[in-house]
């Protein structure tokens, strides 16, 4: 099959040889060689066959290249009329055209090392060859034409498949060399050809019925312009056949001089054609200069005339910008009195009374928070309250053993849910027994340790605290926002987008340096409650009895019954909404103005403002969240609520046993997985850690351990947080 390769283009020294050697052939004096060799050709270029055409080149070396054919498209052999030496060795030739037995003056043809799997029949046409080297090439036989070749002398076919050779080649009187692989040989057998060329060409003459005469009997001249008569099969007399041969090298030479006279001619006539698209080429270059110099004059004066109109709209803007900025220092001017003014109003509005009213206040709840009364002690609900403690004992050790565990649940969930249901039910039944074993074990045990009611109280205490909660739920916002940043960040760079990236970049920054700040103030507000626990145990050095268990309750009840009753008077799904939304701190507010959800509807964000809720997109989101419950409950009126929820919600409701904040399932859900954003650096697990001070969320836990920079910004990690997904 023939082998296609694909063009190489040529380096700059390669191209620098063919420009040097094509003005090398083109030199007045120049021999009759044309030597493009070793250029990285991948076709032979129209040039050289120009070259060799009008300038009468006898010899064309062509060898290292990359040809894959000779004849390039729109180029003829008939401009190769006068070589007489082809040299195409080390290429990549895989046929030679069919024509080229138009190539009569050739006699020497090097395709040595090529990849050509055959030869053109009309090879027989090239009376005058003497050399022929088709060594290291895919040949598998010998046209037949190649018994024309009567002055062919030396012959080498070895390094090819060939296995026969041509009857006819015993025409061939004046070969003198024939190099073949004769191991390989089938005709003439192995044993003629390892004798040598003359056994050879006895051998083929023996098949032919011919009568052999040695090559010395038909001796040319090597390398003569036309080479020499073709000798006849059987030898005349030398002195009748050297007579025949000196009349016609005397008619041949004649020839040969006309031609030489018609080539001048052709040369002279090709040199004034040449001249004259000179002084045209000379021509236009000077039309094209004088255009460039009229088309450079007119771009300058409308330059000029551009920088003319815009230094004066400059000025323009200038002036303008100036007086606008008059104009706004006034304004704020203005504003700031204003504000001056508002400021002074209101200090002058403070009362001192009510600073000190309310510093009364603080000092008899704490009072009644240190006192502990006889009817407390004996309304303890001491089984309640020592589960309530187990509980959130419980609760705090599930946190810390499922963000130690995280990773080794999956694992676990995926073995017990290849285990046989038998052997799941029987787990369970031991687990519950276990688990309600440990349970009394630990009710038990609270019971009679006050160290660990004390620790039951305190993981309460920063539970129920209001100023705690919204710190956590605004740095749950702030993790969840940095970690859509990274994700939006990824997706850019892997689309090679750079819009928005700036914005992008300072939100980050934002949201970062607000992280820090709410983990300062909530570090800051875990020390507040650790003083009051202090002072709290301070006073309990009476060793008083069930101490810590009565400050259990009162805490779990440490809203007044008033704003029990307040709260309980509003309607369910209102309490649900406000919870949902994280505004139950707006809990006491709705209860005191009595709104309900037909009130809600009727109502704007500046009315809710006027009550107290300052943040503008809860105020929307209350509002819509109000108008789709009501929708909801016109298409469907049993979802309304009746009277009968709404007075039942009066009653007090027992102390709530909140669920665990930080109990997680083991797989995180479905929707969260889907928007995970995998590490950056093994590609396998989770993001889970947040870099300051940069924000990215771009690393799992085990990769961010040696990390001492960030991954995408290369900013130096500060300090890491884990995200815990809920």
């Amino acid at each position: 099959m023939p082998l296609f390769f694909r063009k190489r283009k040529p380096s700059e020294e390669a191209r620098k040889r063919l420009e040097y050697q094509m003005c090398l052939a083109k030199e007045a004096g120049a021999d009759d060689i044309l030597d493009i060799s070793k250029c990285e050709l991948s076709e032979i270029p129209f040039g050289a066959f120009a070259t060799c055409k009008v300038l009468q080149k006898k010899v064309l070396i062509v060898h290292t290249n990359h040809l894959t054919s000779l004849l390039p498209k729109s180029c003829s052999l008939l401009s190769l009329a006068t070589i007489k030496v082809l040299d195409l060795h080390d290429n990549q030739l895989t046929a030679l055209p069919d024509d080229i037995g138009q190539l009569t003056a050739l006699q020497v043809l090097n395709v040595e090392r090529n990849q050509l799997t055959y030869l053109p029949r009309s090879i027989g046409n090239l009376i005058q060859l003497q050399t022929l080297n088709i060594k290291d090439n895919k040949l598998k036989e010998l046209p037949d034409t190649t018994g024309e070749l009567r002055s062919l002398r030396t012959l080498d076919v070895s390094g090819n498949e060939i296995q026969r050779l041509p009857q006819l080649l015993a025409h061939v009187r004046t070969l003198e060399t024939l190099s073949l692989d004769a191991s390989s040989m089938l005709y003439p057998p192995r044993e003629v050809c390892g004798a040598g060329t003359a056994a050879v060409q006895q051998f083929l003459c023996k098949e032919s019925g011919l009568e052999y005469y040695p090559p010395s009997q038909y001796l040319l001249p090597v390398l003569e312009p036309n080479g020499a008569e073709i000798s006849q099969d059987s030898p005349d007399g030398p002195a009748d056949r050297f007579s025949r041969e000196e009349v016609e090298w005397q008619n041949r030479f004649l020839d040969y001089e006309k031609r030489k006279e018609q080539k001048a001619l052709e040369k002279l006539e090709f040199e004034r054609h040449l001249e004259l698209g000179q002084r045209q080429h000379a021509q236009l270059l000077q039309q094209s200069h004088s255009q460039k110099d009229e088309i450079l004059q007119t771009v300058k004066e409308e330059q000029t005339r551009l920088e003319q109109g815009l230094s004066e709209h400059q000025r323009y803007l200038d002036a303008e910008r100036q007086r606008l900025q008059e104009q706004l220092k006034q304004t704020e001017l203005t504003i700031a009195g204003r504000i001056q003014k508002l400021l002074r109003d209101n200090q002058r509005q403070k009362k001192s009374s009510e600073i000190l009213k309310s510093l009364e206040n603080e000092r008899i709840r704490m009072e009644q928070l240190m006192s502990i009364t006889q009817e407390e002690t004996e309304n303890l609900r001491r089984r309640e309250i020592a589960s309530a403690m187990q509980q959130m004992l419980t609760e705090s050790c599930k946190s810390r053993l499922i963000q130690m565990a995280y990773e080794s649940q999956r694992q676990s969930l995926v073995q017990q849910a290849c285990s046989s249901m038998a052997e799941m039910d029987e787990r369970f039944q031991q687990i519950l027994s276990w688990q309600q074993m440990d349970q009394n074990k630990a009710i038990s045990q609270i019971l009679q340790e006050s160290a660990m009611q004390k620790a039951a109280f305190e993981a309460l205490q920063v539970k129920k605290d209001l100023m705690h909660r919204q710190i956590r739920n605004q740095i749950r916002l702030i993790e969840t926002e940095l970690l859509q940043l990274t994700q939006l960040e990824l997706k850019r760079k892997s689309l090679d987008t750079e819009a928005l990236q700036e914005m992008v970049s300072q939100q980050r920054w934002a949201l970062s340096s607000l992280l820090q700040q709410l983990l300062k103030e909530k570090k800051q507000r875990e020390e507040e409650l650790r003083d009051i626990l202090m002072e709290l145990e301070a006073k309990s050095e009476t060793k008083q009895e069930n101490y810590w268990l009565i400050q259990y309750q009162r805490l779990l009840n440490q809203k007044p019954l008033s704003l029990k009753l307040q709260e309980g008077s509003l309607e369910r799904p209102l309490a649900a909404l406000l919870v949902e939304l994280s505004a139950e701190h707006y809990l006491p507010i709705f209860a005191h103005h009595r709104v309900s959800l037909d009130m809600l509807c009727h109502m704007s964000p500046g009315d809710l403002a006027k009550m107290g809720v300052s943040e503008a997109g809860l105020q929307h989101e209350i509002l819509q969240k109000a108008r789709d419950l009501l929708d909801v409950a016109r298409i469907q009126p049993e979802l309304k609520p009746t009277k009968d929820e709404v007075v039942g919600a009066l009653e007090p409701l027992p102390a709530p046993q909140e669920p665990p904040e930080s109990v997680r399932p083991s797989a995180p859900p479905a929707e969260l997985e889907g928007q995970a954003s995998e590490c950056v650096v093994c590609l396998e697990r989770e993001a889970q850690m947040i870099f300051l001070t940069c924000g990215h969320v771009c690393c799992c836990q085990r990769c961010c351990q040696p990390l001492r920079t960030c991954p995408l910004c290369r900013q130096e990690i500060t300090q890491c947080l884990r995200i815990y997904h809920s």
